[in-house]
């Protein structure tokens, strides 16, 4: 078989997403990070486990469930994945315990057991636990009048094992009591009761302390914590239903009680407990997790935000005004001159918001078209958008409510906008949408004139402050153009004409990937200079990986900057070191989608909403763009391509057998590309 046409094996999906994980674990050991923003690593972990779990692992669990022999692929890979997953765990314990722990407890922070406080401590527990818990504690024994009851999906409970009989005689000796989620998991204690520390106490240590008071005549002889993950991505049939907003509504409550995919139980649990448990919720052994301390680490993102000391988190650092906005300046005048690129969150996310209030401020400015995909709870664009309706202008908002776990709050947004009288849509049956839009209509002399923002993230303020993204306000005819084209097809789902810069997903832009990869391979091959530098999020696309690599054998030099998840082997045959994969996990979270493609001296740049993924290429509705200005294409290049290929602190290589080493760095030489644009940024 020649060596262009050789089979490529594929890694595995699930391991690159864990093995993602292992590198944001990592922060929570960097011992130059403050140590609450250590903590918070280690919580954004068991996040990302928990979605993790709610999202990728049904099919496997299912076929471990039903002993599915002969499909070996998923019953391998099942075991494969919980074995990194339950060494993911374990090492985050190992790190809360005997090194975060000791560490802020020096700090004078700490979670106080209820081994460790003091009578008086204990006192005022007990009062915090008969005023604010008790009242709100319902034990259910079990017998066949009090089935088990419905848990719902990652909800905090405890398992009893009681002694001696109940009040009518019987003999059942199981209670199952729900840990109430309107009570904070963190208590802090007073400060007549702490001195000069910052003592904590968690919910479960205080209900735990307390047990035996909720079986009066009974004793308790064993109990655990638990905790059930349940499969939660939601399946609406869009062909199916009238309404793809009420029937979301409903699936928001039925996601909560989806098949079990994850037990997690306290160390000491014991073995019939956990056997019962796992029988209940007809999960296989590998599903059960044991754990040393607080079930649910995710919780202690609590501690992390009410702990105080400025020498405890990272110095903030304050987003600047693009350099390219000018102060007190029209930005519709502006943009007539150049585009205006945003590079958040260096660059502040404002001056997005500033042209959309500018747009609603201004008379001329006849209609807003908007693009809604993850939010968050800044209600700004939202108040700005309704008060555009008010003030007489056409808004319509594309609101894509199958944002997986925030369909709530943008079906929140809907009804919202729609309250006011703005047009709200919800895209095109089959596919979300992705990408990231806001097109103003202006009166300006006898016609209209565009303007328009298109961005890789999400219209979110907040993480705008903690996301790498780009963004750019233009006027290009255009772009504008194709932008209104785009808006139209996905209300109106008429014809998408043919468009002039704009690549869109389903249509046109995996197909142009594959033809410039195909472009720079022809190249190669006939003696040009070629390559190729990507950055974005994940690379699990296989047409789009089958090209790279054939590219990369043609002798193009391609770079990578991928921040999870990699299905491309790097060892392929043929490659010979043409292909370079690099992680960088650092204090903020790589967003930023670019695709450079250079064959001897001509270059081309696109920004994109769009992973290199098959649900981005063909189940979603997403955008790449052209940057055309050498100036922006140049800065673009250097700040988000080539001063991370230059990190030795923050990097991490993908190597030959799929796992990830760190980049050696030569001591006192260390180079971190966010921390440099931070520098650079602020001054």
């Amino acid at each position: 078989m020649r060596q262009s046409q050789a089979l490529i094996k594929f890694l595995n999906r699930d391991i690159s997403i864990l093995a993602f994980n292992e590198r944001v674990l990592s922060l929570a050991q960097n011992p130059s990070y403050p140590l609450l923003e250590r903590l918070r690593f280690l919580c954004i972990v068991s996040s990302n486990l928990d979605e993790f779990f709610e999202v990728r692992a049904a099919p496997h669990v299912d076929a471990m469930r039903d002993d599915e022999k002969q499909n070996d692929i998923n019953v391998k890979s099942y075991l494969e994945i919980s074995k990194a997953a339950h060494t993911l765990v374990e090492k985050q314990y190992q790190i809360f315990n005997d090194e975060l722990t000791p560490a802020l407890a020096a700090q004078d922070v700490q979670l106080v057991s209820h081994g460790d406080r003091t009578a008086e401590q204990r006192r005022w527990v007990a009062r915090y636990f008969e005023t604010n818990v008790r009242p709100l504690l319902v034990p259910v024994a079990l017998d066949p009048s009090h089935p088990f009851p419905q848990v719902a999906n990652k909800s905090l409970n405890f398992i009893v094992l009681l002694g001696g009989t109940d009040a009518f005689g019987r003999n059942n000796n199981i209670a199952i009591v729900r840990v109430p989620r309107a009570l904070p998991r963190l208590i802090k204690l007073p400060k007549h009761l702490s001195g000069k520390q910052q003592l904590f106490v968690s919910l479960s240590s205080i209900i735990r302390a307390h047990l035996a008071s909720l079986f009066t005549g009974r004793e308790v002889l064993n109990f655990s914590q638990f905790r059930v993950t349940r499969h939660s991505d939601l399946a609406v049939d869009e062909e199916d239903v009238k309404n793809l907003r009420t029937a979301l509504r409903k699936g928001l409550v039925q996601r909560n009680f989806g098949d079990a995919v994850r037990l997690e139980v306290s160390h000491s649990c014991d073995e019939k407990l956990a056997k019962l448990l796992l029988q209940q919720f007809d999960l296989p052994k590998q599903s059960l997790y044991r754990v040393h301390g607080l079930v649910n680490l995710a919780r202690l993102m609590q501690l992390a935000d009410l702990a105080e000391g400025d020498h405890l988190k990272f110095k903030p650092f304050e987003p600047k005004i693009s350099q390219q906005i000018v102060p007190n300046q029209s930005f519709f005048t502006q943009l007539k001159q150049q585009d205006i690129l945003i590079h958040q969150p260096y660059e502040s996310f404002e001056s997005v918001i500033e042209f959309l209030r500018e747009a609603v401020n201004d008379p001329d400015v006849l209609s807003i078209q908007q693009t809604i995909y993850r939010t968050g709870s800044d209600p700004r664009m939202l108040k700005l958008l309704q008060e555009a309706v008010r003030r007489g202008k056409e808004v319509m908002a594309v609101v894509e409510l199958k944002a997986r776990f925030d369909e709530e709050a943008n079906i929140n947004w809907a009804e919202d906008l729609e309250s006011v009288g703005a047009q709200v849509v919800y895209g095109i049956v089959g596919l979300k949408t992705h990408a990231k839009m806001l097109l103003v209509m202006r009166r300006e002399g006898e016609g209209l004139k565009y303007y328009g923002h298109v961005s890789t993230g999400n219209y979110n303020p907040r993480t705008a402050r903690l996301y790498t993204d780009v963004s750019m306000l233009t006027a290009d005819v255009q772009i504008t153009r194709d932008m209104e084209y785009l808006f139209r097809h996905i209300a109106s789902q008429v014809k998408l004409p043919r468009l002039q810069k704009l690549l869109v997903a389903p249509f046109n832009l995996h197909t142009q990937m594959l033809a410039k990869i195909r472009a720079a391979e022809l190249a190669a091959k006939a003696g040009k200079s070629a390559c190729i530098i990507l950055k974005m999020n994940a690379l699990t696309d296989e047409a789009l990986v089958r090209a790279l690599v054939k590219a990369g054998r043609a002798g193009v030099q391609i770079d990578l900057i991928l921040r999870g998840a990699c299905i491309l082997p790097i060892d392929a045959a043929g490659l010979e070191g043409r292909i370079r994969v690099r992680s960088i996990i650092g204090r903020l979270l790589e967003h930023s989608r670019v695709f450079y493609f250079k064959v001897d001296e001509v270059e081309n740049m696109w920004l994109a909403s769009a992973d290199w993924m098959n649900r981005n290429m063909m189940r979603r509705v997403e955008i790449a763009w052209p940057i055309v200005d050498a100036k922006n294409r140049a800065r673009i290049l250097l700040e988000c391509c080539q001063m991370y290929l230059e990190d030795n602190q923050d990097a991490w290589i993908l190597n030959a057998d799929g796992t990830y080493s760190p980049v050696a760095t030569i001591p006192h030489r260390t180079y971190s590309a966010q921390q440099q644009l931070i520098q650079k940024y602020s001054g």
